[in-house]
């Protein structure tokens, strides 16, 4: 029996993990579909495709990986963030003639009178927050902390999933575990709890998390959203559903 192309996905997200399932059932028999979690994160739950946990070492592993495995179309399905794992996706399908789509949800549009303002980055954000901020929701993860450890007036609860790096500890740093999805309630009830007047996080959009905004929104309190790094060329799209109709055009 001729091998089946392969699809690799590039994980990690609710969208991604739902577009592997329903492919794996849809294209059963034309398609085999394999999900990598992108090098960082276990699995939280059961997939019936093959899963790959772990990196591939860079742009160049990963091209070499699409070669052996037989990779015929790779959907790079990751947070909007992951721009460094998105440029190798971008590097490997150009070497290797490897159709490649990348499957973005949208950013949030936020409500008229939504007391917000646009970062470029952790750096600039540190800078807006100096401002007028003391005690701040951090919900950008564990990288870049440092740009804020100078800031010594604030109190900085920041909400990570696991435990913190102790790198990253500092005396105005309070951390959080916790996994989303969190109710608005949940929500509502860690600002006042903390005593939160100001949220940082990215403009990772969805609405696993958009609850944390919805909660910034009702108490009044300041959002400081760093925009999200530029999309690498090439066909996009910002639904499960539409991806599945690229792929069937393809097939």
């Amino acid at each position: 029996m001729t091998d089946i192309p392969r699809l690799l996905i590039l994980g990690g997200t609710g969208e991604a993990a739902n577009l592997a399932e329903t492919a794996q059932t849809q294209f059963s028999g034309r398609l085999g579909v394999i999900y990598s979690m992108a090098g960082r994160t276990k699995p939280i739950r059961d997939f019936v495709t093959a899963v790959k946990v772990g990196g591939f070492g860079g742009g160049i592993g990963l091209a070499d990986y699409i070669i052996s495995e037989n990779i015929k179309i790779l959907i790079d399905a990751t947070h909007p963030f992951a721009k460094n794992i998105s440029a190798n996706a971008y590097d490997a399908c150009l070497s290797t003639d490897t159709a490649r789509l990348s499957l973005t949800r949208p950013p949030w549009d936020l409500p008229p009178g939504t007391k917000f303002i646009e970062a470029d980055d952790m750096k600039h954000a540190a800078l807006i927050l100096s401002g007028f901020a003391k005690k701040v929701l951090v919900t950008t993860g564990q990288s870049n902390l440092n740009e804020l450890k100078k800031l010594t007036d604030i109190r900085f609860f920041i909400r990570v999933m696991g435990k913190a790096s102790e790198k990253a500890t500092q005396e105005n740093y309070t951390f959080i575990d916790g996994f989303p999805p969190f109710s608005l309630d949940e929500e509502l009830a860690l600002i006042e709890k903390y005593n939160i007047d100001s949220l940082l996080t990215k403009q990772s959009g969805g609405t696993a998390t958009v609850n944390k905004i919805i909660a910034a929104i009702r108490r009044r309190i300041p959002i400081v959203l760093i925009r999200r790094p530029p999309p690498e060329p090439g066909e996009h799209v910002e639904s499960v559903e539409d991806a599945l109709m690229w792929l069937e055009q393809k097939l």
